[in-house]
């Protein structure tokens, strides 16, 4: 008795077909490997070619379906395309503006799925030139540039997406990788990396009152060259689903640090003094030491300027209304709120505190590399200036 012909499912053909067109082996060698004919495998590759999803439908002869079954696989390849266009422009970063060896290594990675014929077709490449570069492989620039995407992805995750290409390049250098600003720029770009986006928010320190306005001894010079000769503070509000939180800063202009901090429920005077009071403590400044803030009432009164006598600190104060005189506490507020606050909603106040805390005395003050000071982290520029 002959051997029994051997019956092919649909999901072993399709495999067939798929090991053919992405091992970049012969087809001759693909089928003596599966122990089928070489012509077998060709028909497949043909009938995938040529029905795409419809092929290889089963025994027999299938008769036409009724007008109804009809719509819904015409439906189903669509929504098929669609996909495939979906995930393909996923993996280009949301643009088709790339090189061909970029688009052979997505038809690459999605063959598995969808038809690399119709991906071709979509990415305007052809299927000769994907085979030739399948069977060439990677050149050792796409092998460079593929290397250097996945450390810039580890980098963006570990700096929780708050980097943006000027900071990843970097830390590139600090890792002696060597590339240019725009090539980074440019992969991430490809990968859909960018960082977090600023909002606008409203102010929070109230000027309307009786108090007497020290004069703007800063004028917006915020260049100093040694540690506590300036401070800046300011007042900001953050959201929970407590009820507003505020958080009261003082940062030494030097180094961009954040010496003093503290939270509260309210917006009293006692915020900014306790902030004061901590960063007194931790930097033990000499006279002399100027004090810049907005003209917010909780700067302004009595109590607090009190505390800069004692300490024979200088008041100055920003113009009125004007939030440019004080941008460094700004800015820092701003940085605040895109890596650390706006993408979430904080549940309660502890976990707000809890998480604003790690956020300024381990990510800001020790690791977050600030453009202002050499792209260092505010810890490491005063350690390096102090012992040189």
């Amino acid at each position: 008795m002959g051997e029994k012909r051997r019956v092919y499912s649909k999901e072993f053909k399709e495999q067939a077909v798929l090991l053919s067109e992405t091992s970049g082996k012969p087809v001759r060698e693909i089928a003596h490997d599966l122990g089928i004919s070489e012509n077998m495998l060709w028909r497949w590759k043909r009938e995938r070619r040529e029905s795409g999803d419809r092929s290889f439908p089963g025994q027999g002869n299938r008769q036409p379906g009724n007008e109804l079954e009809e719509k819904i696989r015409k439906l189903e390849e669509e929504l098929s395309t669609v996909k495939m266009e979906r995930d393909i422009l996923k993996k280009a970063g949301g643009h088709l503006l790339t090189t061909s060896e970029v688009k052979y290594q997505i038809i690459r990675e999605l063959a598995v799925n969808y038809s690399i014929e119709k991906m071709c077709r979509f990415l305007k490449v052809s299927r000769s030139g994907y085979y030739d570069w399948l069977t060439r492989g990677e050149s050792s620039r796409s092998k460079r540039n593929r290397e250097l995407a996945l450390t810039i992805k580890k980098l963006y995750y570990q700096y929780k997406g708050r980097y943006g290409s000027p900071r990843i390049h970097n830390e590139l250098q600090k890792q002696g990788i060597k590339c240019g600003k725009s090539k980074v720029e440019t992969l991430m770009h490809q990968m859909g990396l960018k960082a977090r986006e600023k909002r606008c928010y409203k102010i929070t320190t109230d000027s309307k009152h009786n108090y007497p306005i020290a004069p703007n001894l800063l004028d917006r010079n915020f260049q100093v060259n040694a540690p506590n000769q300036v401070w800046v503070a300011d007042i900001t509000y953050i959201r929970t689903m407590e009820g507003w939180l505020y958080l009261a800063i003082v940062m030494d202009l030097y180094s961009r640090k954040i010496v003093g901090w503290t939270m509260s429920n309210s917006l009293s005077s006692s915020i900014a003094i306790d902030a004061l009071q901590m960063a007194i403590r931790n930097r033990r400044p000499q006279k002399g030491l100027i004090h810049h803030s907005d003209r917010g009432i909780q700067y302004a009164c009595n109590s607090y300027r009190r505390l800069l006598q004692r300490n024979h600190f200088v008041c100055s104060m920003s113009r009125k209304g004007n939030c440019w005189d004080n941008s460094p506490a700004e800015s820092f507020f701003s940085t605040l709120k895109i890596e650390c606050i706006n993408d979430r909603i904080f549940l309660t106040k502890a976990q707000a505190k809890r998480e604003i805390f790690e956020y300024i005395e381990i990510d800001y003050n020790r690791k977050r590399s600030h453009s202002s000071i050499g792209y260092m982290s505010p810890e490491n520029f005063e350690k390096l200036r102090l012992s040189a």
